[in-house]
């Protein structure tokens, strides 16, 4: 399934993931999540481009496009202690990596797939999220739900894709958007309804994932 490149990457990206996940949870470390954090998204970017020659210009740049900005994001949302707005800004560098993700997506997707039955279970479970949410949001009610229904289209649209690409490829990116949003989802019930135990952990992990399954999917579309 994976090629001895894609072998070798994986294996570093693991350990630059686990040095996060140490580095963001013991206070001993703190100093080094500011390096850690922001390596997870570089790795993947040196990692896309060097590999990823045989993918048409247009999904290759759009595809670098979404792990810029969420590198932008990353960075904006480790300072939010400082500069309280950093979540707004980072919340819109998401929004937007999610937009190019879904315009690359959309360059593969199968125009014979129907939404329907797959975008009513993601209405569901957006509208209990949102429902649980929405007394602690505050000034923040527009900007999550508009965030919510990007993030649903850009999952949405990730399932479209099947009978597109390789079985792998589809498979890889999917289960990739599925993780963005549950990590999404902790971020924002950790946020604005009730923090809870291992937060950062499960959060960092399952975005973590999320980009890596994304990206090694599109990779694989080639």
């Amino acid at each position: 399934m994976l090629t001895k490149t894609e072998k070798t990457f994986s294996y570093v990206f693991f350990v630059i993931l686990i040095a996060e996940l140490i580095c963001g949870s013991v206070e001993r470390f703190s100093a080094l999540h500011y390096f850690t954090k922001p390596a997870i998204v570089i790795s993947l970017m040196i990692f896309f481009w060097n590999e990823s020659q045989a993918i048409s210009k247009l999904i290759r740049n759009l595809t670098m496009l979404a792990l810029a900005l969420s590198l932008l994001g990353d960075i904006l949302l480790m300072f939010v202690h400082v500069a309280p707005n950093c979540f707004m800004f980072g919340l819109l560098a998401f929004l937007l990596a999610h937009v190019m993700y879904i315009l690359v997506f959309l360059k593969q997707r199968n125009p014979l797939k129907k939404p329907m039955p797959f975008l009513v279970i993601l209405l569901v479970y957006a509208i209990g999220l949102f429902l649980l949410l929405r007394s602690g949001l505050g000034d923040m009610l527009i900007p999550v739900f508009v965030y919510m229904l990007v993030i649903l289209g850009m999952a949405t649209i990730s399932f479209l894709r099947e009978g597109k690409t390789s079985k792998t490829s589809y498979n890889f990116v999917f289960f990739g958007a599925i993780l963005f949003m549950i990590s999404d989802s902790l971020l924002a019930i950790n946020k604005f309804y009730e923090t809870f135990l291992f937060a950062n952990v499960l959060i960092m992990l399952s975005y973590a994932l999320a980009q890596y399954f994304i990206v090694m999917g599109i990779k694989k579309a080639q």
